[in-house]
């Protein structure tokens, strides 16, 4: 029977070798596992956030938008987002034979965004020759106004030239141009949002005018 070792300090230092040799091993199988455990956490993390990014890309990517009139199919569109208003016009089928095509070659901008919930309308041909005149409105100047499609005596700031526009009090011809640059509106209060108008001169047409 082989002799014990008198005390611990001969145990160790009889087997250093062989407890430095487990020690290492359990220390590395330690960090194994660890990282191991690390890179199946962030498989985890990645889809997650891949899965988040794609949700992102979805939200908001389609408007929804109106047209109205001398359309063949009028009625209301779901388009992608930064759509134009050439796009709503392919989408209603073009335009029929009694559209006002004048009107639409000088004021309607076929290159603007559309934004969600904008409405759209198409005159017929001598639908504004009955509208009122600017001074039966109240308004400044003797220039024909266009009027709401719901036959409101108002301007309609998505329909109106820049003569109709500038008979309005305060509008000049850089106000007029910036009104017909930032169309189309979804309400009248976009004057002011987009920046087309200063607040003071919104406050003088703001109840003189209709984006409908």
């Amino acid at each position: 029977m082989p002799k014990l070792p008198d005390n611990l300090d001969d145990l160790f230092f009889r087997f250093r070798y062989v407890i430095l040799i487990f020690l290492l091993g359990a220390i590395l199988t330690g960090v194994g596992l660890f990282i191991s455990q690390n890179e199946r956490n962030g498989d985890g993390d990645r889809v997650e956030v891949l899965t988040g990014a794609t949700e992102g890309q979805n939200e908001g990517s389609e408007i929804v938008v109106e047209i109205a009139g001398e359309v063949e199919r009028p009625g209301v569109y779901k388009l992608p987002k930064n759509s134009r208003i050439g796009d709503l016009l392919v989408a209603a089928g073009g335009v029929s034979p009694n559209a006002d095509r004048d009107w639409m070659e000088k004021s309607l901008n076929r290159a603007a965004r559309l934004a969600d919930g904008t409405k759209i309308y198409i005159p017929a041909v001598g639908e504004r020759s009955g509208v009122l005149s600017a001074n039966n409105l109240g308004v400044a100047g003797g220039s024909d106004a266009v009027r709401g499609s719901g036959g409101s005596d108002l301007i309609n700031i998505n329909l109106a030239s820049q003569k109709e526009l500038e008979s309005l009090p305060g509008i000049g011809p850089v106000y007029a141009q910036n009104i017909i640059e930032h169309r189309p509106y979804s309400n009248v209060e976009e004057l002011l949002t987009k920046g087309a108008l200063r607040k003071s001169t919104y406050e003088e047409i703001k109840n003189l005018v209709t984006a409908y």
